[in-house]
């Protein structure tokens, strides 16, 4: 097994080219894939981590994470790609699936998490459904302790985007509640084959325990109005999701927020504050 395969020649040998209706962009920048690969097993995890590679393509960095992981999965859509990895992976603890990532149930591919063999999800995620991966991710949190994942550069933006920046939005707040997000590296067009016409970058998610919010309708609700509405105030954004306007003024101030601020200048805490209270109202308000 070589670790410095090029997909181009794996490709060429195979007689195959990326498909465009996969949006096929095949990372061939070995030090890029040595990076990620160390990101998604540190040195200190080598030999117990179990890892969930989505897309892993012709398999450059699948044969680095095979060097550094207890186990490991390579999920591909391509069936014409699933026995090239399977060859290239021989005498590894790789398991290839042929699967779409946007529908495989990731959490059944592990056994049952422990400490001592931390679970991570990484990839090139395809630019079509990286919002749907993503909300997959947060919905199962609990369940990963790390995610490094490949993505637009306007996505890692956003994910990372600070309070009152315009890049904030509904995916940094969802994002944040539940992972620690860190951005890691700047990845050009010309790391990739084809190459795309948008710039990449290499994020981690680090799963928060606890988490900063409760995945709560209220909670969601509160989020989506604040950028529903990105122009207007909290107290025109929040308008009908407590009984009446002074509820909803209560609720705020026990919260310590302004409803004269915009979404964008809060945390996720404040968020989780003011849902929080919002379902205080409505239990008390019980027969």
């Amino acid at each position: 097994m070589r670790a410095d395969r090029d997909p181009r020649a794996v490709l060429r040998e195979a007689g195959l080219r990326p498909k465009k209706s996969f949006g096929q962009h095949f990372l061939v920048s070995e030090a890029i894939a040595r990076s990620i690969a160390r990101a998604c097993v540190p040195d200190a995890e080598m030999g117990r981590t179990r890892v969930v590679e989505i897309g892993a393509g012709t398999g450059m960095l699948t044969r680095l994470l095979a060097q550094r992981a207890q186990e490991l999965v390579a999920i591909e859509r391509d069936r014409e790609l699933v026995p090239l990895l399977a060859h290239e992976l021989v005498g590894t603890r790789t398991r290839v699936l042929e699967a779409d990532a946007a529908s495989v149930d990731f959490t059944t591919l592990w056994p049952a998490r422990s400490p001592d063999c931390p679970r991570v999800i990484c990839g090139n995620l395809p630019y079509s459904i990286t919002g749907l991966l993503l909300r997959r991710v947060v919905d199962n949190a609990e369940a990963i302790d790390r995610a490094v994942f490949m993505v637009q550069e306007e996505v890692a933006q956003r994910l990372t985007a600070p309070p009152g920046t315009k890049q904030r939005g509904a995916l940094t707040m969802f994002v944040g509640a539940v992972f620690e997000v860190h951005r890691l590296m700047r990845v050009p067009a010309g790391a990739f084959h084809p190459r795309p016409e948008v710039t990449s970058a290499v994020v981690e998610l680090v799963t928060l325990r606890p988490s900063r919010a409760r995945a709560t309708a209220t909670f969601r609700a509160l989020v989506h109005r604040a950028f529903q509405a990105r122009r207007k105030t909290l107290r025109n954004a929040w308008a009908g999701l407590a009984g009446n306007a002074e509820e909803l003024q209560r609720a705020a101030q026990r919260a310590s927020i302004s409803l004269d601020a915009r979404g964008e200048t809060l945390e996720v805490e404040s968020f989780a504050r003011m849902a929080d209270e919002l379902m205080e109202d409505e239990l008390s308000a019980l027969p």
